[in-house]
This record gives structure tokens, C-alpha cells and sequence, in this order.
């Protein structure tokens, strides 16, 4: 089996959450990325705040800087200063110029802020003489990543829940649409629609579903055969025992108003006998048809066993003459000595009996490296070309022999059995038309 239903369930899942994860990723990273920098509202409202400290610094009015910087610090519930940045060398160091210009004791309002610090930074504004600096550490409201608590839970359990969701949707669909299919297929089948298939429907997946559609197809396929068979099969009884039924009726009538005279009564013994065969016939072969064995447990000497089929048939038919080719020996393995018999007694009664009194029948066996090829060969009216599978259909009967022509025209069974046997034991039989006009039958068995 491919697994092919395995394979793709697998990169389904695998490929499916490796992206899925992947793409969780660097989704948090971008949102996270977005949300770590103060709101431009925000950094105009900072800027305006040192741009008013930097008007009271400059008006050189200290008092009135102090109480702007407590209002805003009581406004805002945070700390708020002014400062001015000098270094003061030691040791002779030397200070480039314009270098104390860029020292900063907070962060830009640019600057990304980061989340998972419970302390708000403290931002900087430098003044236009670039020594004095406005101070503030960030207030609670304008810290960026208010909602990032909820965007986590967003982001790691909400969306890899609905993209999980989609997707074992998604595998369900796939997997319950042919298991549906199959389901009304079924149901159709159940409520007597024999035709009922699946395999048309799931055409395009060549999976392990599509091969229990394919199973089940032929399972309804075979079964449907059955049904017809068997339908046929009762139909065509039903109609051949009326003939020996009403036979059997006439003849018993008859009997009564010529006080049993006793050709009739043996005309209704003949009567009896025939439906007696005709019903073990066709259960014989409707076991066969719905049982398909395999008889195959026995060894044999093939010789041995048509002797003992030509002796009975030499004296129920002294009329006509037999010619035989046989070896002294010929083993069979793993056939079956009942099943055979019978197939080749009634192959060779059907010879005997389309061939003329004082016909000829002839029958031989040839050994090939692996099989036995045994012939039988009548002197009858032979079978059309296009007929000549059809004499093998239960209930058939060649034209001649539906119109009485043959002696003893019997109901279309014995050919059809004979086959079935000869498959159950491993051996194969076909018809040609013979040489001298007449029907050959050719039985292959294999040695082994």
C-alpha cells in the first residue's frame, strides 16, 4: 500500500505548523516592533511640555519654572525636571568639541520602548542651547503597548485556535466526502439499486479511500452479478421444470384412463429423474458461482479416471462408438476426483449425445510439459462460430438441440457446470469447431 493518505495527512499537519508557528512568529515580532514606540500625539504633547520649560528657563523667571514643573508633575503623576549637562575633565583628558553637545540622561522621544519593562523611561528633550535638558519620566498614559497583553493572547492562543480549526475543518471535509459517498452508495445498494458506485465520484484521489471505493465498487459489482445470476437463474428454472411438470402431468393422466400402463409410468420415472438432475445441477453450480472454491486437495490418475467415464458411457450409449487415445499413466496433482469426473462425464455425454447412431466420438489425451490437454471430439451438427462461448451459459441450448433435434436435448446445464468445475480445479475449457463438422472440446489441466 502507497500510505498515500498518511502522506499527505502528515505534510498537512507538519508543513501546515511549521508554517502556522512561523508565521505566529514573526507576526508577534512585527506587532511588537509597532507597538514599542510612543504615539505621535503623545511626542507632540512631551515636545510642547519642554518647549514651555524652555520659555520659563529662557525669561530667567526660576520660581515660576518651579511651579510649572509641580503643576505638570501633580498632572501627569510622574517626575518632571530641568537639567543642564557639563562634563568636567580629570586627568587631563581632553574633550572633543561639541561632544558634550550629544550626551543624553534620558531616552529619545524616538526611541523604541520596551515592553516587558515594568519602569517607565525617562525621555529627554534637549533645549536649543544644547546643554539644558527637559526631563520627564514617561507617564502611565502615554506608555506605548497598552493592549500588547491582549495581542499576546490574540496572537499565541485565539488565531493558532482558528487557524487549527480551519484546518482539522478542512481534513474532515477531505476525509468524510468519499466515506459519505460510500455511505449513500451503500444505503442505495441497501434499498435494492444494484448499480450504486463510487469510484466515478472519487475518479480524481488515488489514496487509500479511493482504494475502499475501488473495493467496494467491485464488491457491489460482484454482488449485483450474484443477484442478477441468481434471478436469471430461478427465472430459467421456473421455466424449464414446467416442461417436465407438465410431462409428468400428462403422463400420469394417461396412466389413470389406460390403468397405469407401464411405458407411461416409465415416462414418469424418466420425467422424475431429469428434474431430480436439473435441481442438483443448479445447486451445483449457484454453489460454485457464489462460493467460488477451490478443489484443489486431492491427486489422481487421470487415466484411471477416464476409463471408468468411457466404460459407463460405452454401455449407456452401445449405439455409438467411442475411439480412444489414452497414456497407461497420467498423474494430476492437487485436483479433485468428483469435481473433474463429473465436469468430463458431462462434456462427453453432451458429445455422445448430439452425435448420431453410429457416430463416431473421439476422445484423447495428450501430455504438454505442465498440463494435460484432453480432446473430445463429436460427429454432431457442430455450434456456430458466435455461439460457441454462449454453449457455456447456464440454460443455453444450441438451436438444433432447443428444437428436439438432438435425442436426449437436455436443459443448458451440463456445459455450464462442466466449466466451473473445470475452473475450481485449476483447469480451463474452451470449444472449436471439428474438423469433421462436428463440435471438440479441449480440457487443459495443469499437472501441478
Amino acid at each position: 500500500m502507497n500510505r498515500r493518505l498518511w502522506w499527505k495527512l502528515c505534510l498537512t499537519l507538519v508543513v501546515g505548523m511549521l508554517v502556522l508557528f512561523w508565521s505566529i512568529s514573526q507576526l508577534a515580532l512585527q506587532t511588537e516592533e509597532a507597538m514599542s514606540f510612543i504615539d505621535e500625539g503623545h511626542q507632540k504633547t512631551l515636545r510642547n511640555y519642554a518647549a514651555q520649560a524652555e520659555a520659563l528657563h529662557n525669561a530667567g523667571d526660576e520660581q515660576a519654572l518651579a511651579r510649572w514643573l509641580e503643576t505638570l508633575q501633580q498632572q501627569e503623576n510622574t517626575w518632571a525636571g530641568v537639567v543642564r549637562t557639563q562634563l568636567t575633565p580629570l586627568g587631563g583628558t581632553v574633550v572633543p568639541a561639541g561632544y558634550d553637545d550629544g550626551i543624553a540622561l534620558g531616552r529619545d522621544l524616538s526611541w523604541k520602548i520596551h515592553l516587558y519593562f515594568a519602569e517607565n523611561p525617562v525621555m529627554d528633550v534637549p533645549f536649543a542651547d544644547g546643554h539644558t535638558r527637559f526631563l520627564i519620566k514617561l507617564p502611565q498614559r502615554m506608555r506605548p503597548g497598552n493592549y500588547w497583553t491582549h495581542s499576546r493572547v490574540l496572537l499565541q492562543v485565539v488565531l493558532p485556535f482558528t487557524v487549527l480549526l480551519v484546518i482539522c475543518l478542512l481534513l474532515y471535509r477531505h476525509l468524510m466526502h468519499p466515506l459519505r459517498r460510500l455511505e449513500l452508495a451503500t444505503r442505495r445498494f441497501r434499498d435494492g439499486d444494484y448499480s450504486a458506485r463510487v469510484g466515478d465520484e472519487l475518479r480524481g484521489r488515488k489514496d487509500e479511500l479511493a482504494g475502499l471505493a475501488r473495493v467496494f465498487d467491485a464488491m457491489a459489482e460482484r454482488t449485483e452479478e450474484l443477484i442478477l445470476h441468481q434471478r436469471q437463474r430461478l427465472a430459467d428454472m421456473s421455466h424449464e421444470l414446467r416442461t417436465p411438470l407438465t410431462r409428468i402431468e400428462m403422463a400420469v393422466s394417461l396412466a389413470r384412463q389406460q390403468g397405469g400402463s407401464a411405458v407411461l409410468l416409465e415416462r414418469i420415472h424418466g420425467e422424475c429423474n431429469g428434474m431430480r438432475q436439473l435441481v442438483e445441477d443448479a445447486l451445483t453450480l449457484s454453489w460454485i458461482e457464489q462460493e467460488a472454491p477451490v478443489l484443489r486437495d486431492e491427486s489422481l490418475d487421470l487415466t484411471e479416471l477416464l476409463d471408468s467415464l468411457i466404460d459407463d458411457a460405452r454401455f449407456e450409449f452401445a449405439d455409438r462408438r467411442l475411439e480412444v487415445s489414452l497414456p497407461p499413466v497420467a498423474p494430476l496433482a492437487r485436483s479433485s476426483h468428483r469435481a473433474l469426473g463429473q465436469a468430463i462425464e458431462n462434456v462427453l455425454r453432451n458429445a455422445l449425445d448430439h452425435t448420431p447412431a453410429g457416430g463416431v466420438v473421439q476422445l484423447a489425451l495428450h501430455e504438454a510439459p505442465d498440463s494435460w490437454l484432453l480432446t473430445i471430439t463429436d460427429q454432431g451438427k457442430g455450434v456456430a462460430g458466435e455461439l460457441l462461448e454462449e454453449i457455456f451459459q447456464p440454460f443455453f441450448r444450441a438451436p438444433q438441440a432447443a428444437s428436439g433435434t438432438a435425442e436426449r436435448a437436455g436443459f443448458g446445464l451440463g456445459l455450464a457446470l462442466a466449466r466451473r468445475q473445470i475452473m475450481a480445479t485449476g483447469g480451463s475449457i474452451a470449444a472449436r469447431a471439428a474438423d469433421t463438422g462436428g463440435l471438440c472440446m479441449a480440457i487443459r489441466l495443469a499437472k501441478r
